[in-house]
């Protein structure tokens, strides 16, 4: 929420990153390069593809690329004019000088007989570069994208980013981000809704230099004692280089002077201007991002170190209090790092009340702020506990759950083993080379921890599993969704949506209507409520079965169509002896129309025979605009036999 009002939301992908606003989605992945492409660098064939040539352009197939300052291809009269080319376009890597485009017009003769255009001076922009859709975690053949530069004909590949996964916290009503081991980024919501986002080491400002003793720096950026900037183009004064480290020093307000690296205090014999072109210390590559409620630390969890743009799995580094530019420990500030031990990567992060929950591989860890000089100080809370990815912990009432590789935990100040009647069914059908896909949300308005993932025939979420923390049962099903948000600035919980078939997906709401939506058709919801087996003196008798109180309550009636009536099936299942499968079914249809001299409306008793050493007992409707509350059934059994 923007200090405007506007309610906005971070929605990443595997290709970009949008900002969300009612509804329209805004284009902000930020920009990898640019660069300026001379010697009409478009080589036209009979066909709409056309072949860029920009020596060292980074790419990688499916990456995105904008061009700007192109002309007409082929002179007066061709199609393939400046606004054909001058637009987004995604790439297929040929070579590392080389991609292919695919333009909206297949050139005319003129055009053709040009063989190349585009002008002079075309500028490309390259948006970072896209993720796997879906973990791919092993080398060899298929390992790799069709095409990739890097292997040869007749070798396989190997999957370098296992999945595309964005890390985004709120820093105020701005947006910090970034995609998993890849680099942190800023939005601010200052600007157009549409205004990518930017390396957050890169937002050093503008700056003047007054001819004083020492040198006084003005800043259009507020920073703190000790922070580490460089400095470029303008008019630098003489005494002060570019791309060489300073410190910024006795800072009041937006003015400071300037320590050199030798801790001496810089003075300069002229006046000028420049930019901050770089803010040294801030780290280049991530795992895990989040700003802490206690004096908003910004906070890195697996990153690189100081002078390194080398990935530590296991070290965790802050920016000083309330600073998101200064990461540079010094005795003025509280920038600084620790190293986790135990484990051998952070996997991913919970904030709490009083505490920020890290997880590894192998362990939990518990990191508090305590103040100068440590700052912040991790405690282990427990070793050998799994967790099976970075978006499967969530919290809920206070408590911290989580699926680890062949169980569920909770926190609530210990470690605890959550008790799952389907744990056999969740691990005994999953795809753990899929485990990156597996992600849990809340659902608070129904005391609801839920948690999708890959069912083991399928590298694409199909099931889910939901845990009800105020009633301590769990409830399972199949759900097509790659993300979830649950939060009291949405009316009602939101997830995306996948469609294997078609590639494509959308924003579904969740908790609102009666129907099923999902396709933009309405369809029913095939809803049920089905009992475990369930026996009369642990299975020594058959029981019988004559008649059944449903307790049964139909909601918002008038919703139903023109004609029809409210429609549930009761259904009574039994099983010859434990373990064997059902043997014999009895359905009944109970509506709303149905009179009973029963004392709660719309709740009748139904005459049934049925026999069986155990049975199911299930109620479930398939009906449009229908909705239901099951109270308190009571079935009326009786001994029958014995075996």
């Amino acid at each position: 929420m923007t200090l405007g009002g506007d309610n906005l939301i971070g929605v990443g992908t595997n290709l970009k990153f949008y900002i969300n606003q009612g509804g329209a989605y805004n284009d902000v992945t930020p920009i990898r390069a640019t660069s300026t492409i001379n010697n009409n660098p478009f080589a036209l064939t009979a066909s709409t593809t056309v072949t860029v040539t920009d020596t060292s352009h980074g790419c990688v197939t499916g990456d995105f690329v904008t061009f700007s300052g192109a002309v007409d291809i082929g002179g007066g009269g061709t199609n393939v004019t400046a606004a054909v080319l001058n637009q987004q376009f995604q790439v297929i890597v040929l070579t590392a000088n080389t991609y292919t485009i695919v333009i909206s017009v297949t050139p005319n003769a003129t055009a053709i007989a040009a063989a190349i255009g585009g002008g002079a001076s075309v500028v490309a922009a390259y948006q970072i570069s896209v993720g796997p859709a879906i973990p791919v975690p092993f080398v060899g053949w298929g390992a790799g994208s069709w095409g990739e530069i890097a292997t040869t004909w007749g070798n396989g590949g190997t999957s370098t980013s296992a999945l595309r996964l964005w890390n985004q916290i709120n820093y105020g009503q701005d947006l910090v981000f970034g995609p998993r081991t890849g680099g942190i980024y800023y939005w601010s919501a200052s600007g157009t809704i549409s205004t990518r986002g930017v390396l957050l080491n890169s937002l050093g400002g503008t700056v003047s230099f007054t001819n004083a003793s020492p040198t006084l720096v003005t800043s259009t950026i507020l920073y703190t004692e000790g922070a580490a900037i460089q400095f470029s183009g303008g008019s630098l004064p003489t005494g002060v280089s570019a791309a060489t480290t300073y410190y910024v020093f006795q800072v009041n307000g937006l003015t400071f002077n300037l320590l050199d690296g030798a801790g001496a205090v810089v003075n300069t014999s002229s006046s000028g201007t420049g930019t901050v072109s770089l803010i040294v210390d801030v780290p280049t590559v991530q795992n895990n991002l989040t700003v802490s409620d206690i004096s908003r630390f910004v906070i890195a969890f697996g990153c690189n170190d100081y002078g390194s743009n080398v990935l530590d799995p296991m070290l965790i580094r802050w920016s000083a209090q309330d600073d998101i530019y200064n990461w540079t420990p010094d005795p003025t500030n509280q920038a600084g790092f620790t190293r986790l031990s135990h484990g051998s990567e952070i996997v991913t992060t919970v904030q709490t009340r009083q505490e920020i929950v890290v997880f590894t591989d192998s362990s939990v860890y518990s990191l508090q702020y305590l103040g100068p000089p440590y700052v912040w100080a991790a405690q282990l809370l427990g070793d050998n506990i799994s967790i099976m990815s970075p978006n499967s912990a969530v919290i809920a009432s206070g408590i911290v759950y989580w699926m680890g590789v062949d169980k569920f935990y909770t926190y609530d100040g210990r470690i605890n083993t959550l008790n799952c009647d389907l744990r056999r069914f969740v691990f005994g059908d999953l795809n753990q080379e899929q485990a990156l896909q597996v992600f849990s949300g809340t659902n608070e308005g129904f005391n609801e921890v839920w948690w999708f993932y890959c069912s083991a025939s399928s590298t694409a979420v199909d099931r889910y599993v939901i845990y009800n923390y105020q009633e301590k049962i769990w409830y399972y099903g199949t759900m097509s969704r790659t993300a979830w948000l649950d939060s009291g600035l949405q009316a009602v919980p939101i997830a995306a949506n996948y469609f294997t078939a078609t590639l494509t997906g959308n924003i579904i709401n969740h908790e609102t209507g009666l129907n099923d939506n999902t396709t933009g058709t309405v369809v029913a919801i095939d809803a049920y409520i089905s009992s475990s087996e369930f026996d009369i003196g642990d299975g020594h008798n058959f029981g019988f079965v004559w008649r059944v109180l449903p307790d049964l309550t139909f909601e918002n009636a008038e919703n139903t169509p023109a004609g029809a009536v409210p429609l549930v099936s009761m259904t009574l299942q039994g099983l010859a002896n434990s373990g064997s499968g059902v043997t014999s079914t009895v359905s009944q249809p109970v509506s709303k129309s149905n009179t009973y001299v029963i004392t709660e409306q719309f709740t009748g008793q139904i005459f049934t025979r049925m026999r069986g050493r155990q049975m199911i007992f299930k109620i479930s409707s398939n009906q449009v605009n229908t909705t239901w509350q099951l109270g308190a059934p009571r079935i009326d059994i009786r001994p029958d036999g014995r075996r």
